[in-house]
Parts: C-alpha cells; sequence; structure tokens
C-alpha cells in the first residue's frame, strides 16, 4: 500500500511514525513533512491545499490512501477534489468531504447541528454586523465570563473569553465590523461560558459505525497553572482519569452516537476523525467544539496508545467495514511535553539549531516545526518538538519526558514545566 500523508506537524509525524509500523505498507510519502517525518518516509514539496500538485503526485507514485491531518484541506474540500476527478476518485481520503468538515469549519453550522440533535452545548446565538446591537443585548443577558468564537477558521486565535462586559462588546465590534480575524469573524458565536475541565475524546467513522480512540487532555496556556496567551497546545496527557466509565458512557450516549445519527440523518457522509472537544461540568458532558481533524498535540499521546495496525482502520473507513476492525490499545499513560521557540506564541526566531536528538532513547520525538539542513536538523515554528512517554501513570511518564527534554537544546527553547499538574490519580 502506498499512502500519503499530509502535513508537516506533530500530529503528522506522530501518524507518519505509526502507518511506517504497518505490516501494509509499501511506500509513505509526508506533504510537506517536516526533519522528523523524514525518518518515516519521504518528504514531498507540497502544500496541503494545492490539489492539483497532490493529484499528479498521487498519480505518479500509485497512492492507495491519502491521509489528511490539518483541517485546512479537509474545508476547502479536498475528499469532494477526489471524488469528483475520474482519474483519482479510487484514491481512499481519510478525512470529511467539505460539507461534513463544516462541523469544524463554522461555529454556526456546528452550533446548529447540536441544537438540532440535542446534543449538549452551551448556550448560544450567532450575530452578523447587521445585527450588532443586538449582539451587544445577548451580552447584557449573559454573566461574565463572556465567550465570543469567529465562526470561520482562525489558525486556532478565533475565540475569546473577557471578563468584562465593555471590553466584550469592544471586541465583538472589532471582530464584525474590522475583520478583526479576517473573513473568519464575518459572522460571531456569542456563547455561555461553561465552568468545568476540559478534554478531548476522539472517534474514527466510516459514516455508519466508529471505533473510539482512548481520551486525552492538552494545555493550551503557554505559562504555567494554565496563565498567559493561548497557544496550539504545549503537552497532553492520556487516558484522563476524571474520565471514568460512568463519565465516557454519557459522552457515548449524550455525544458520540448522536452526532454519528445526526450527521447521517441530515444526509452528510462522513468518513474520517472527529474530535470532541468537551467540556465536565459536574460530571456531565458539553460540547465546546468539533474539529474534523485529529487534535495537536494530543495526537501524540493517543496514536502512540494505539496498538492496532492503523492502515486496518484506514481500510475499514474506506470500505466502510469499520465494525469489523479490531481496535486494541495501550493500557499505560502517555504524556508528552512540547519544547516551543523563546517568544511562541507571539514574535519568535527559526532556524536555531537542534541537538542532543540522538541521545534520547526512552521517549519518542515527534517533530512539530523542524526542517533539515545538511544533518543539522533547524527549529522552523513556534512549536518545536513533543517529547512523548509511557509510564504506569501519569507522573511516572512526565518524568521521563522531562529527563529526556534536559538532554535536547536549541536556542530559546521553552516548555511547561507543569503538564498535568491539574489532574489527580492514584498512585500505584
Amino acid at each position: 500500500m502506498n499512502v500519503l500523508v499530509l502535513g508537516s506537524g506533530g500530529r503528522e509525524h506522530a501518524f507518519a511514525w505509526k502507518i511506517a509500523q504497518s505490516s501494509q505498507i509499501d511506500k509513505l510519502f509526508i506533504a510537506p513533512g517536516n526533519a522528523g517525518t523524514a525518518q518515516e518516509g519521504t518528504n514531498v514539496d507540497l502544500a496541503v491545499d494545492d490539489f492539483d500538485g497532490i493529484k499528479a503526485f498521487c498519480l505518479q507514485e500509485k497512492i492507495d490512501f491519502v491521509f489528511v491531518g490539518p483541517e485546512l484541506p479537509l474545508v476547502k474540500g479536498i475528499h469532494d477534489f477526489f471524488l469528483g476527478d475520474e482519474e483519482i476518485k479510487h484514491i481512499s481520503i481519510i478525512g470529511p468531504n467539505k460539507e461534513a468538515a463544516q462541523l469544524e469549519g463554522s461555529k454556526d453550522f456546528s452550533k446548529r447541528f447540536m441544537k438540532r440533535h440535542n446534543i449538549p452545548t452551551a448556550k448560544y446565538q450567532t450575530f452578523t454586523k447587521e445585527t450588532l446591537d443586538e449582539g451587544y443585548a445577548f451580552l447584557e443577558s449573559l454573566k461574565p465570563p463572556f465567550v465570543l468564537k469567529a465562526d470561520g477558521l482562525a489558525a486556532g486565535k478565533g475565540v475569546l473569553i473577557l471578563d468584562n462586559l465593555e471590553e466584550a462588546k469592544n471586541e465583538l465590534k472589532s471582530m464584525l465590523t474590522e475583520s478583526k480575524f479576517g473573513a473568519a469573524s464575518n459572522q460571531v458565536v456569542i456563547e455561555e461560558f461553561l465552568k468545568g475541565i476540559e478534554l478531548s475524546v476522539f472517534v474514527i467513522t466510516d459514516g455508519t459505525s466508529y471505533k473510539k480512540l482512548p481520551e486525552a487532555k492538552d494545555y493550551k496556556r503557554i505559562g504555567e497553572g494554565d496563565t498567559g496567551l493561548n497557544t496550539g497546545g504545549m503537552g497532553a496527557v492520556s487516558p484522563v482519569p476524571f474520565a471514568n466509565q460512568a463519565f465516557m458512557d454519557k459522552v457515548e450516549n449524550q455525544v458520540i452516537i448522536p452526532t454519528i445519527k445526526g450527521l447521517k440523518k441530515d444526509g452528510i457522509d462522513y468518513q474520517g476523525f472527529i474530535f470532541f472537544g468537551l467540556m465536565n461540568v459536574k460530571n456531565d458532558p458539553f460540547v465546546i467544539e468539533y474539529n474534523c481533524r485529529m487534535g495537536d498535540p494530543e495526537t501524540e499521546v493517543v496514536i502512540p496508545r494505539l496498538k492496532s495496525d492503523i492502515l486496518e482502520l484506514f481500510e475499514g473507513v474506506a470500505t466502510r467495514t469499520l465494525s469489523e476492525r479490531d481496535v486494541e490499545f495501550d493500557d499505560r499513560t502517555a504524556t508528552t511535553v512540547m519544547m516551543v521557540s523563546g517568544g511562541y506564541p507571539e514574535a519568535y526566531e527559526k532556524e536555531k539549531s537542534i541537538t542532543g536528538l540522538t541521545g534520547i532513547h526512552d521517549s519518542l520525538v515527534f517533530h512539530a516545526g523542524t526542517k533539515k539542513d545538511g544533518p543539522t536538523v533547524l527549529t522552523a515554528g513556534g512549536r518545536v518538538l513533543a517529547v512523548t512517554s509511557y509510564g504506569k501513570n501519569k507522573d511516572k511518564a512526565l518524568k521521563t519526558s522531562y529527563e529526556n527534554i534536559e538532554k535536547i537544546n536549541f536556542e530559546g527553547a521553552y516548555y511547561r514545566k507543569d503538564i498535568g499538574f491539574d489532574i489527580k490519580e492514584e498512585e500505584d
């Protein structure tokens, strides 16, 4: 089997690492990839939304599966592009079509979907610049903090949580009338703030049946104690101790099953991963958001816990026989800690030489923002490396990750030393 992975982050390196282990793999390509993915397969200089270039490459290399890592090509309709082209329609795309990807591509679409199918979520309303005054009135009806979400994709930056009513009104005006987040904020969803603890749940579906993957919890803020600016994620832990059987049964019955059935009822054919961003509010799950792909850095702890052959699952999605496939997981805890560039998530420098990577033995190092310059590995992004370790509990896994991070160096490197700080677990 020949497989093309689209993307260049830690998520794509983790998937490439897993695909490379499959008994069915012949050739593995990653476009555009990074210095880490180059260890698993062959990097290809193609942009993830260069659909014509991707088509030509797939024909040239006789690709069987295209796994789409990031959301942009999915929301832009890469699945539909392949299905609509006689030359490549036989190639299986692991990732939903354009309509299905609106679960992530439009906050308003996903909220209306949840309301229609009685999936628990925060109460909300959607506003445009023409209904700005109504938006102000809705804000006045809510208790702080106020949650404002740009409707479209905003590279993870389109959500504001504000304590002050006047500030919330000013930001709403800025989003709607001054294009604070570009076209993404032509519509803004305002929703009630939910107080609780977050976790991420994932399924892979062929449109009818689904398989659950291990849950995870990630840490978005740059500073310790969950302070400072939001980032793409500074680390993650799986499993999540508070996500016990009783809670996960609620997630399955109140969230996952109604979502899969709702998509089918709405005539939306969904093949790929669904990410449920959840809030545990007094032991009840509420959906904060859907993503139409796996999360990052959660992938870096979820995929290492998957013992099954991932191409078996992809084949199940493509042939709609997922219910016949077995899924097995490692019982150990997996943790990942992100090493990021100094200054991230604001201005930061790139092309810093990374040393110490060859001395890592007890951890997996997934590259997020790196590139090769001859034999040298250089930083090429804000989030640079994800150091993932196994352990019989969270603390033991984290101890290994932190010990190995000490061996890796690049100028300005920063990481949080308190990943998992808010998770209580019984020590063995």
